[in-house]
C-alpha cells in the first residue's frame, strides 16, 4: 500500500510539473516566479530536507550540484566542478535506516521535460531555483534532527546541515 502512494505523489508531481514546471509542499502558494520548488516555510518550522545517504559516491552521471550525506565517513558533500566537497565534519551515521530496495526507474525530474542527471529527485531548470525550508536557529528548535538533514537558518542567515552530530553552517 505504502509504494501505491508513493507511486501515486511521483506521478501527481510528474503531471503537475509538466503543466506548471513549479511545486509547493506542505501550501498551496509559491514564493515568487522564479522557484521549482518551495516549501512550508511558516514561523516555527521545524522541518528540513533530508539529503539522500549514500555508501560512497554515487554512480552514474553526476553534474555540479549534487548533494550527498556519504555513510561510509558521515559526511555531507556537494558535487562542484567534477570534485566532491565536503560541507561538514565527519559526523555520525548510526541513525541513518538504510534502504536496500531494489531502484527502479530513473527518479523524478522537475522544471524540464529530461535531464542528464541520475538522481531520486532532479531540479533542472534555466531560470528556477529551489528554495530550501526555512528554520530558525535549528540546533535549538529541531529536536531529532535526522543525517544530511539540510535546511536555511533564518536567525543566522546561513545554510545548515546535520552531518548526525553537530550542526553546520555556511555563508
Amino acid at each position: 500500500m505504502k509504494n501505491i502512494k508513493n507511486i501515486g505523489i511521483a506521478i501527481a508531481l510528474v503531471i503537475f510539473n509538466s503543466f506548471f514546471a513549479q511545486v509547493a509542499i506542505g501550501k498551496q502558494v509559491i514564493d515568487g516566479s522564479s522557484t521549482v520548488l518551495d516549501f512550508d516555510n511558516v514561523s516555527g518550522n521545524t522541518k528540513g530536507l533530508i539529503l539522500p545517504a549514500t555508501s560512497g559516491f554515487p554512480t552514474g552521471s553526476l553534474v555540479n550540484g549534487t548533494f550527498i550525506f556519504d555513510v561510509t565517513d558521515s559526511k555531507v558533500k556537494v558535487y562542484e566542478n567534477e570534485v566532491w566537497k565536503f560541507l561538514s565534519d565527519a559526523g555520525n551515521s548510526s541513525a541513518v535506516i538504510v534502504n536496500n530496495s531494489a531502484e527502479s526507474g530513473k527518479g523524478v525530474i522537475m522544471g524540464e521535460a529530461t535531464s542528464s542527471a541520475d538522481g531520486v529527485l532532479v531540479l533542472e531548470s534555466q531560470n528556477k531555483a529551489m528554495i530550501l525550508p526555512k528554520i530558525t536557529s535549528p540546533h535549538l528548535n529541531v529536536k531529532n534532527p535526522y543525517p544530511g538533514m539540510i535546511c536555511y537558518d533564518t536567525a543566522s542567515k546561513t545554510l545548515a546541515i546535520f552531518d548526525g552530530s553537530v550542526w553546520n553552517y555556511w555563508k
